[in-house]
Parts: C-alpha cells; sequence; structure tokens
C-alpha cells in the first residue's frame, strides 16, 4: 500500500541515522501485536496444557532470548507488553529487529480448542517473516530512517541513491583473489549500521586501492600505478587522464593522513557517518572505473 501524501508528494528521503520516539512506538506496538497472536510461538512456543501443539508464544522464553542476545537488554526487567521498556539506543533496536525476525512465523489455526478455549497453532515462518520485514521496513521508511531489513534477517544501511546500485550488486570477479576478499570485506562492512564498522569499511577499500596499484604492468608499484591510469582514460581523452592523476595522488594522501590506514595520535578522524559515505563513494567510484576499462586484472 502506497500512503496518499507520498503518492502527491513523494517518499520521504531516508536520512535519519537515529530511530526517534515516533517509529521507537511503531516497532513496539509491532512487536506487541506478534505476541499477543502468537507468532513468536514459532521459536517460542506456548503449549497446550492438554499436549504438545502450540496455542501461543512463551512470553518470558521469548524476552530472556532476547535479553540472552542483547546484552543491553540484561538488566531489563520482564516488561508485561513489551512496551515498557525505556527507549534504547538505535543499534539495539535493529538487534531486536533482526532478533524477532529469527522467531516469528504466521500462525494458523488447526483446531479449537473448547475447554480451554484457545486454538491450536502451526507455523508458516516463511509468510510470517515477510510480513514482518514488509511492516518494519514501512516504518522505517515513513519516518525517513536510512536502514532496512534484508530478505535473509539482516539491517543494511541504505546507501546514498548514486552509490546504491552499484555497491548492492556489485560481485567481485577479478583475477586477484585477495583484491576480491579486499572489496567484498569494504562493501560487506559499509552496509552495516554500526559506524565503527563501517569506519573499517574505508580501511579496507583504501588497502584495496594501493593493492590495485600493484596489479597493472611494470617493474614497479609507480609504474603499475601509470598503466592503470593509462589504460583507464584512452589516449584520446588527455586531460580526463590529467584528472584521474590528480585524483588518485588526493585519494593517495587522504588514506595516508586521515585515520583511515594508519592510526597515529596525529592523524584526523573521521567522525561522521556522511563523511564516510563521502569519501567511500569517491575511491570506490575510482576502483569501479579503473577495474571496468582493465578487464585483464
Amino acid at each position: 500500500m502506497t500512503y496518499f501524501s507520498d503518492k502527491e508528494e513523494g517518499e520521504r528521503p531516508c536520512e535519519k541515522e537515529e530511530i526517534g520516539a515516533g517509529a521507537w512506538r511503531g516497532i513496539q506496538a509491532l512487536i506487541a501485536a506478534r505476541i499477543e497472536d502468537g507468532s513468536f510461538g514459532a521459536r517460542y512456543p506456548n503449549a497446550c496444557p492438554d499436549g504438545s501443539s502450540p496455542v501461543g508464544a512463551d512470553r518470558d522464553a521469548f524476552w530472556k532470548g532476547m535479553q540472552g542476545e542483547i546484552p543491553n537488554f540484561q538488566e531489563l526487567p520482564l516488561p508485561a507488553w513489551y512496551d515498557a521498556i525505556e527507549m534504547p539506543r538505535t543499534l539495539d533496536i535493529l538487534d531486536m529487529i533482526q532478533f524477532c525476525w529469527r522467531c516469528v512465523g504466521k500462525p494458523i489455526h488447526l483446531g479449537y480448542h473448547g475447554y480451554y478455549k484457545h486454538h491450536h497453532l502451526r507455523f508458516d515462518v516463511d509468510a510470517g517473516r515477510v510480513q514482518f520485514r514488509e511492516d518494519v521496513n514501512r516504518i522505517m521508511r515513513r519516518n525517513g530512517i536510512l536502514y532496512e531489513l534484508q530478505d535473509g534477517g539482516s539491517v543494511e544501511r541504505l546507501v546514498p541513491p548514486v552509490l546504491r546500485e552499484e555497491l548492492v550488486s556489485s560481485y567481485f570477479r577479478t583475477g586477484d583473489l585477495e583484491l576480491n576478499r579486499m572489496l567484498e570485506s569494504a562493501r560487506r562492512k559499509f552496509l552495516e549500521p554500526d559506524m565503527t564498522v563501517r569506519h573499517e569499511a574505508l580501511e579496507a577499500l583504501w588497502d584495496a586501492w594501493e593493492r590495485l596499484k600493484t596489479l597493472g604492468p611494470g617493474p614497479d608499484k609507480k609504474t603499475q600505478t601509470t598503466a592503470l591510469l593509462d589504460s583507464t582514460a584512452e589516449h584520446h581523452s588527455p586531460l580526463f587522464r590529467e584528472a584521474l592523476e590528480r585524483e588518485a595522488k588526493e585519494l593517495t594522501w587522504i588514506g595516508n593522513n586521515l585515520q583511515i590506514r594508519h592510526s597515529e595520535k596525529d592523524k584526523e578522524q573521521v567522525k561522521r557517518n556522511e563523511h564516510i559515505d563521502y569519501l567511500f563513494h569517491r575511491l570506490f567510484s575510482l576502483i569501479h572505473a579503473v577495474l571496468r576499462m582493465n578487464k585483464e586484472i
């Protein structure tokens, strides 16, 4: 379903790093509804007293399981509806979403037990996960939050639109296995919500750039880099070749003088996700162009 305001004005840009109070209340309500209808009985069943058939979700077991996997929840008391939790930090909310995705299933009534006045249930896990994912992502999207629950149950950070298609679909098939590993590590870490992990993506990408510069023809790194940039620009684009040279030198300088490849205290830290986006996009674009124009690598 598309809301009328989205049709008229377009969807809100997903730019918010933190989950606000409105989105958090929506996520709480979503989880509470799944507890009430027994959806989490797919992982934590509450059995009928007359037999082994599940009739709902075991709330205590569900909450204790969540506490066991999300350390910041371990000191919290068991809330009756799980909405008594004070607003957690964003990373813990995202962990909660992933935990709930693993536990959820669509409850299907098998038969009514008249004595206890409840239904026996079975669970369609795939259908339950699909619906839960759609509901969570709608809350995120409507509130302009830049995270998304993926098909496989992981939460990923939405990358800027200019990078999204190339980065999300990238599969590195160069002839150098170590370069492939570095690039895939950078891509995977860049999509993580945690800024510490995203900073590691910069390090992996700059390491990949330094390795890529050694894969061109020639006896040393300087000659090899020159050959790669020559073939990327081709002989009929001398001004573009000059631009590539300046960009390559500037990016090497950035990697050596910010806390990306080196951690000395005199190096300036990269402290904001927006700066990580910019730096990653800048170098990834250069690497992508070099690899496309040098298919023999």
